[in-house]
């Protein structure tokens, strides 16, 4: 038999190193000893860090406690009925920790219970769960939803009427939900991780990268510009400061070519995710792909310096929708408005209903017995839309 090939060979592992789950290493806790977590900003940064606090970025996950946790866990609002008249679930606090548990059988009796060990969601519309078996890290089937009222429902992706918990959680999906977790198994799509690891929230280093390096050239007593910056996405390039928002807000369709934690601020993104699929269909799904729709309005395409932080201030809480009529009408005329006519001025006070309007999302989607539940997120497509809006 003939020897295989140095470059053969090379192309087998590079085959094998791709199939199992990324072109390069997924990043470890050693790999990022360069970054001291939010504490370690607040000293030098006091204001933008107590304003950041309160954001939905920094509020996206947490560990489960009783300050994170909405859901109700009491006597008469704990329990959620299904279509399966032998299944239910009961939601319980129990000595500082939360647990789900699905009952089913004549006479009933307790099939499984987990305990809720992270909370994925800001609780602006609903949380979800996420509960440890082991080292893997699962949803739990039941989520908390605060839009309409509606409490208790089955979480997005699970069916009603069945006790599931097997619906994994893999790194990509965390990316946009926390700052970073160590990622153990050897695919993209693993939900091995090292627990200990888990940094909940989006920290300040997701956009400004690193800090050890800036706050020990800061302590030395140097002259401040004299030490090393962190990373100012404000003097990136348009293109660049679009990627760092595209990261999580581009859609979820995105096919990696590099680990998760992996992309560092300022660079291409297109070096880390390739193009979202759904920016091709004629009406791409709002969840997810603010950057996207941002992209086909005639606002950012006839403006060189427009992008995300344009209208929004990422350290501090987003403001009521109305109150960002103010930008619009930095470049447009009330006059011009084709409401101008029959609203007169009082049109200034909300041109957002009207050009970025809710619409309903179908990649979000939860039951509660018959009833599918979906949400409405506001729309980045700013254009002329007819009425009523679907």
């Amino acid at each position: 038999m003939r020897r295989i090939g140095p470059l053969v060979l090379l192309v087998i592992l590079l085959f094998l190193t791709h199939y199992l789950g990324g072109q390069s290493p997924a990043p470890t806790a050693a790999t990022r000893a360069g970054y001291v977590g939010d504490k370690a900003c607040q000293p030098c940064h006091k204001v933008q860090s107590e304003s950041y606090v309160h954001t939905a970025h920094h509020l996206t996950s947490a560990l489960a406690n009783a300050g994170s946790i909405l859901g109700t866990f009491g006597a008469q609002e704990n329990t959620l009925r299904t279509t399966n008249a032998a299944l239910h679930f009961e939601m319980e606090a129990k000595d500082g920790a939360y647990f789900e548990t699905a009952i089913a059988g004549f006479p009933y009796m307790s099939v499984r219970t987990e305990r809720i060990d992270v909370v994925v969601g800001s609780g602006h519309r609903a949380q979800t769960y996420l509960y440890w078996r082991g080292d893997q890290l699962f949803e739990l089937p039941v989520s908390y939803w605060l839009e309409g009222s509606r409490g208790w429902v089955n979480s997005p992706g699970y069916r009603d009427g069945v006790a599931n918990f097997g619906r994994t959680i893999p790194p990509r999906c965390l990316e946009c939900h926390a700052s970073f977790i160590d990622a153990t198994g050897p695919g993209t799509f693993d939900n091995h991780y090292d627990r200990t690891s888990l940094v909940p929230g989006v920290s300040c280093e997701t956009c400004h990268g690193p800090g050890q390096e800036h706050i020990t050239a800061h302590a030395s007593g140097s002259h401040p510009k004299a030490g090393p910056a962190v990373l100012n996405p404000a003097r990136f390039s348009r293109d660049r400061q679009i990627d760092l928002c595209a990261l999580c807000h581009n859609g979820i369709e995105r096919q990696q070519s590099g680990p998760a934690f992996s992309y560092l601020p300022g660079q291409p993104l297109s070096s880390y995710l390739q193009p979202n699929p759904m920016d091709d269909t004629t009406r791409p799904d709002v969840h997810g792909n603010q950057v996207g729709l941002l992209k086909r309005s005639r606002c950012f395409l006839s403006s060189a310096t427009m992008t995300c932080s344009t209208c929004h201030k990422v350290h501090a809480p987003e403001r009521d929708a109305a109150s960002y009529s103010g930008r619009c009408l930095q470049c447009h005329q009330v006059t011009a408005c084709g409401m101008f006519k029959t609203m007169g001025k009082e049109i200034a006070r909300n041109c957002i209903d009207c050009h970025m309007p809710l619409l309903t999302t179908s990649a979000i989607l939860a039951t509660r017995g018959e009833e599918t539940i979906g949400t409405k997120i506001r729309t980045h497509w700013i254009k002329v839309y007819p009425k009523p809006v679907e």
